[in-house]
C-alpha cells in the first residue's frame, strides 16, 4: 500500500472527538452554519453567532433571483484583475490565491464561460435554500463537525491553461471531426425520418381507411415531436453534458422507429411517429451546442454549415428513397426499417467514439479522478455544486428555451423567419408531389428527384459560405479574436431574396405542365440557396450571440419553427387546390419578400438590442468599450483640460473607468 494510503488509515483508526474539535479551534465552523440551525431545539449551535440577518436576506435574494449575476459569477473578477473598490467576501478569498491563478485572455474567458454556465444552470443556489428549509443533521458517532475548507476556491477544478489538452476545443483535429461526422450522421437520420413516411401516406391512409389529411398528421406528428423534444434535451444537455442525451435519443429513435415499422393500427402508427420525433430533436437540440464547445470562432461557422446541411438535406433526401421503397416489394414498413437502421448506427458510432464535449462535465471527471488519487476529497468542480430540483427544473430549466424566445427580441424574430422557411421545406412535400405527380403525372420515386434541384442549391450556399469564411476569419483576428454576431447577416439578405425569387419561379412554372419539367426543377436552385443562407447564418448568428445559452436559445428556435413545420403540410392541399398553384406560390413569395428587411434591422441595430439583452454576453460590445475608453484617454491626453470639461459623463467617473481598463 502506498506510504500516503496507510498514513490516512492510521489517523481515521486514532481518530476520536476530541482530535477533531482541536481543529477548529476558533469555532469558525459553528460560526458558519449556526444560524442555519436555530430552528432546531438543542441544537449544538443553537446560541452561538452567525452571519447577520443582512447577508442571510441577501443570499435568500440571490437564491430566488434568476440573474445571471450570482456571487459564483462575481469571483471572476479578481481572476481578471479588475479588483477596485471594496471586495465582497468571496472576492478576498479569491484575491488571496489571485497570484497563482492563469493570466492567458483565452484561459480567462473560457473560466468566465464555465462560471457564468454554472450559476445559470438549474440546481446551482437549490443548495442555499435546502440548508434554510431544513435542520442540518448530526455528523455522526459522537463527532462534532470538522473545519470548513480554508480556500473553497483552491478546491475548484479549472482547465491547465489555454491549452490543456482535455479542452475540447484543445482535442486532436481529426477526433473532433470524427465526433463532427458522427453528430452530423445522427442529425442526417432525425431529420431524413421526418419526411421519409411522406410518400407511404397515401398507402397507410388507404389501408387503414382515412383521408388524406390523417395520414398527412403521420409527418404533421413527427415535426410535432420536434417543437417539444429540445426543451427536454437542452436543459438536460446542460445538466450532464451533450453525450449522454445524444446515446438516450438516438436509441430510443430507433426503438419508436420500429414501433411504427410493426404496428398494427393507425393509432400505433400516429403515437410512435410523435415520439419518433421527440427522440429525434435531441441532434437539431444539440449537436450545434456540441460544434460550439469543440470549435472556436474561427471555424465554428464551418461546422455549423455541415450541421446545417444535415438538417435541410434530410428531409430532401428522404422522399425519393421513401418513394421507391413504397412503391417496391418491400413496401411502405420499410420505410421505418431503414430510418430505425440509421438510429441504431449513430447510437453505436456515439457510444464507442464521442466523447463528452461540455467543459463543466468535464472538469466533473477530472475533479473524479484527482479525488480518487489524492484522497483529498475537497476537491471538485464547479458542476458538482449544483442540485438538481424537480420543481426548480420544472419552473427554471425546462421553462428556459421557451423564456429565451419570447423574451429576447433577437431570437423571437430570427426564430419567426426561420420557422416560416422551416415550415415550407415540409410545405413543399406536398407542394411538389403536387406538381410532379399530378401536373406531371411522375411516379412517386421519381416524383421525388426533382428535390435534387433544391439540394444543389444547398450546396451551391455551402460553397459559398466556405468561401467567404476567410474574409471572416481576418475580421475575427483583426478583432483580437472577438466574433461580432452581425458579421453572419449579408449573406442572409442575399438569401431572403433568393429564396422569395425561387418560389415565384415555381409556381408560375409548374402549374400547367406546358413548360419541360427542368424549369420548375431549376427554381429549386434559388430556394434552396435561400433556405441554407438564411438558416445557416441566422443560426450562426445566434449561437454567437448567446454563447453558454447556445442550446436553450436553439432549443426555443427549434420549437417554434417545428410548430410551423408541423402545421404547414395539413393546410398545403387546400391552399394549392383552393388559390391554384401559381397564386399560392405568389402569397407566399410575398410573405417571404416581407420579411427580407428583418435580418437588415438587425445588421444595422443589432448591437444596440444585444446591450440591453439579461442572456447575451455581449463580449463584443466590452470590447468596443474598452476602445473607446482608450480612445477617450488618448484625446484626454492630447486635448487636456478642455476636453475633459467636455465630457457630459464627468472626467472622474471617465478615470475611473480608464483605471479598471488599464488594470484588466
Amino acid at each position: 500500500m502506498d506510504p500516503a494510503d496507510v498514513s490516512m488509515v492510521r489517523a481515521e483508526r486514532d481518530a476520536s472527538p476530541q482530535r477533531f474539535a482541536e481543529f477548529d479551534p476558533q469555532d469558525s465552523f459553528g460560526q458558519h452554519y449556526g444560524p442555519r440551525r436555530d430552528e432546531v431545539p438543542g441544537s449544538p449551535y443553537e446560541k452561538r453567532g452567525g452571519r447577520g440577518e443582512e447577508e442571510r436576506e441577501e443570499e435568500e435574494r440571490v437564491s430566488e433571483s434568476g440573474s445571471t449575476t450570482t456571487r459564483e459569477s462575481v469571483e471572476i473578477e479578481p481572476i481578471r484583475g479588475a479588483g477596485h473598490g471594496p471586495l465582497t467576501r468571496e472576492q478576498t478569498q479569491t484575491e488571496r490565491i489571485n497570484s497563482h491563478l492563469e493570466r492567458h485572455p483565452t484561459a480567462l474567458d473560457r473560466i468566465e464561460t464555465h462560471r457564468s454556465q454554472h450559476s445559470t444552470t438549474v440546481g446551482a443556489l437549490a443548495s442555499l435554500r435546502s440548508r434554510k428549509s431544513r435542520p442540518l443533521p448530526n455528523f455522526g458517532a459522537g463527532k462534532p463537525y470538522p473545519p470548513l475548507l480554508p480556500e473553497r476556491e483552491e478546491y475548484v477544478v479549472e482547465f491547465d491553461g489555454h491549452e490543456d489538452p482535455s479542452h475540447p476545443q484543445n482535442w486532436p483535429t481529426k477526433e473532433k471531426i470524427l465526433i463532427a461526422a458522427i453528430l452530423a450522421f445522427d442529425s442526417l437520420a432525425a431529420t431524413f425520418g421526418s419526411s421519409v413516411f411522406s410518400n407511404a401516406t397515401s398507402v397507410v391512409a388507404k389501408i387503414y381507411g382515412v383521408g388524406m389529411e390523417v395520414g398527412t398528421l403521420a409527418t404533421s406528428l413527427y415535426v410535432l415531436g420536434y417543437a417539444f423534444g429540445p426543451i427536454l434535451w437542452a436543459p438536460f444537455s446542460e445538466l450532464y453534458g451533450r453525450k449522454v442525451p445524444i446515446l438516450v435519443s438516438s436509441f430510443g429513435f430507433g426503438v419508436f422507429s420500429i414501433g411504427v415499422a410493426v404496428a398494427k393500427d393507425l393509432q400505433t402508427v400516429m403515437i410512435c411517429r410523435f415520439f419518433g420525433g421527440l427522440f429525434g430533436s435531441a441532434p437539431l437540440a444539440i449537436v450545434a451546442a456540441v460544434f460550439s464547445d469543440m470549435f472556436n470562432n474561427e471555424v465554428r461557422g464551418i461546422s455549423i454549415a455541415v450541421f446545417s446541411a444535415t438538417v435541410f438535406m434530410g428531409p430532401l433526401l428522404a422522399p425519393f428513397i421513401g418513394g421507391f421503397i413504397t412503391t417496391s416489394y418491400l413496401g411502405w414498413r420499410w420505410t421505418e426499417y431503414i430510418t430505425a437502421i440509421m438510429g441504431f448506427t449513430a447510437c453505436i458510432l456515439a457510444l464507442l467514439f464521442q466523447r463528452e464535449s461540455y467543459p463543466p462535465v468535464v472538469l466533473v471527471d477530472k475533479a473524479r479522478e484527482l479525488r480518487r488519487r489524492t484522497k483529498n476529497w475537497g476537491i471538485h468542480a464547479k458542476q458538482e455544486e449544483v442540485e438538481v430540483d424537480l420543481r426548480e427544473l420544472v419552473t427554471k430549466n425546462v421553462s428556459r428555451p421557451l423564456r429565451i424566445l419570447f423574451t429576447e427580441p433577437i431570437v423571437f424574430l430570427i426564430s419567426l423567419y426561420m420557422a416560416f422557411i422551416y415550415g415550407l421545406l415540409y410545405l413543399f412535400l406536398t407542394a411538389y408531389a403536387l406538381v410532379f405527380q399530378r401536373v406531371y403525372g411522375f411516379s412517386p420515386g421519381v416524383g421525388g428527384l426533382p428535390y435534387f434541384g433544391m439540394i444543389t442549391g444547398e450546396l451551391i450556399a455551402f460553397v459559398v459560405v466556405i468561401a467567404m469564411q476567410k474574409s471572416y476569419v481576418n475580421k475575427l483576428k483583426a478583432n483580437e479574436g472577438v466574433p461580432v454576431p452581425e458579421w453572419r447577416l449579408p449573406i442572409v439578405v442575399g438569401g431572403g431574396i433568393s429564396f422569395a425569387v425561387g418560389l415565384f419561379w415555381f409556381g408560375w412554372t409548374g402549374y400547367q405542365g406546358s413548360v419541360h419539367w427542368i424549369v420548375p426543377t431549376l427554381s429549386g436552385l434559388c430556394t434552396g440557396f435561400g433556405i441554407f443562407a438564411v438558416f445557416l447564418q441566422l443560426l450562426n448568428y445566434i449561437v454567437d450571440a448567446y454563447l453558454m445559452f447556445a442550446a436553450s436559445a436553439i432549443a426555443g428556435n427549434t420549437f417554434l419553427r417545428s410548430l410551423f413545420g408541423c402545421i404547414f403540410p395539413l393546410f398545403a392541399t387546400y391552399m394549392f387546390d383552393g388559390m391554384g398553384i401559381e397564386w399560392a406560390s405568389t402569397l407566399l413569395g410575398c410573405v417571404a419578400l416581407a420579411l427580407v428587411p428583418m435580418p437588415v434591422i438587425f445588421l444595422f441595430k443589432g448591437k444596440s438590442i444585444r446591450r440591453r439583452s439579461k442572456m447575451a454576453p455581449a463580449i463584443d460590445l466590452k470590447l468596443d468599450d474598452k476602445r473607446r475608453a482608450m480612445a477617450d484617454e488618448e484625446n484626454g491626453l492630447a486635448g487636456g483640460e478642455s476636453s475633459g470639461s467636455s465630457d457630459p459623463q464627468g472626467s472622474g467617473e471617465k478615470e475611473k473607468e480608464k483605471e479598471k481598463e488599464k488594470e484588466r
